[in-house]
């Protein structure tokens, strides 16, 4: 008797071992291999973790990423961060890539009435893209008028507000907000969770 009870608790142990096993071969089956990403960059002073973290992530998952600013020459990042942009803004088209992802940072201001990048922007939107910006990057997409009606977040400065009401956009008080195919983060606080919803967007 006892040893029918010992053999059915190695069977038992065995089962709930191999169940937790496939939940782990299922969870790193996630993979970007074969999507291209575009990120976008401030050249000076854009917010390091909100920029490495994705990126790190993206490559990790096997995208490929390529990196865009307004200068192909190092660019440099609120913490002392570097990295070399692989082209100009202005050569980008929406086209090519599967999502386009807007690191902040004070220098991320620079492209909120920035043209170039607001077509660019209302071409991925229209074409069902996966846009994300975070930190103060998704004022830049409320001015392109991406967001009007949609449900964003934002770093909260009376600029971004003020931006976001003459918009139409639908602010929500929370770190990461999902609307569609569009995510947006508050702070660098967020950087994971924001590289975490971007990755599901990207395997829906």
């Amino acid at each position: 008797m006892y040893k029918f009870i010992y053999l059915l608790s190695v069977i038992l142990l065995f089962s709930s071992g191999c169940k937790g096993n496939t939940k782990k071969k299922q969870a790193s089956k996630t993979s970007l291999k074969g999507k291209k990403i575009l990120m976008i960059i401030a050249h000076n002073n854009f917010r390091d973790e909100e920029f490495k973290i994705p990126y790190d992530t993206f490559k990790s998952l096997g995208a490929q990423v390529v990196v865009a600013s307004s200068d192909t020459s190092t660019a440099t990042g609120m913490l002392g961060m570097k990295f070399k942009p692989d082209m100009l803004i202005d050569s980008v088209k929406a086209d090519g890539f599967d999502a386009i992802v807007m690191p902040g940072g004070t220098g991320a201001m620079e492209y909120w009435n920035n043209l170039t990048i607001h077509t660019l922007l209302i071409n991925a939107f229209s074409k069902s893209k996966v846009i994300a910006a975070i930190c103060l990057s998704p004022a830049t997409l409320a001015n392109a008028g991406i967001l009007q009606g949609k449900k964003a977040t934002v770093y909260s400065t009376d600029q971004t507000l003020k931006i976001f009401k003459e918009k139409g956009v639908r602010y929500i008080n929370k770190p990461v907000v999902v609307d569609g195919n569009i995510i947006t983060g508050n702070s660098p606080k967020v950087a994971t969770n924001f590289a975490e919803k971007i990755v599901e967007a990207l395997t829906k």
